[in-house]
């Protein structure tokens, strides 16, 4: 279970971004995660489901 628990720079070398760009996009609510104790976790599944939303093609909303 534990592994299924990320920290910020976890998901940061996961996601292979900058660990501000994590941050920003947690403290946005654009990457899902939660505190614990004033420190950034994430779920892995809710990280691997979001890449699948965004990964996924947008439907054009103006037709």
């Amino acid at each position: 279970m534990a592994a299924d628990i990320m920290t910020i720079d976890e998901v940061a070398d996961y996601l292979r971004i900058n660990k501000k760009t994590a941050y920003r996009l947690a403290a946005e609510s654009k990457l899902p995660g939660f505190k614990v104790g004033g420190t950034w976790r994430f779920r892995r599944v809710d990280i691997e489901d979001w890449i699948e939303r965004e990964a996924s093609p947008k439907k054009d909303k103006e037709r």
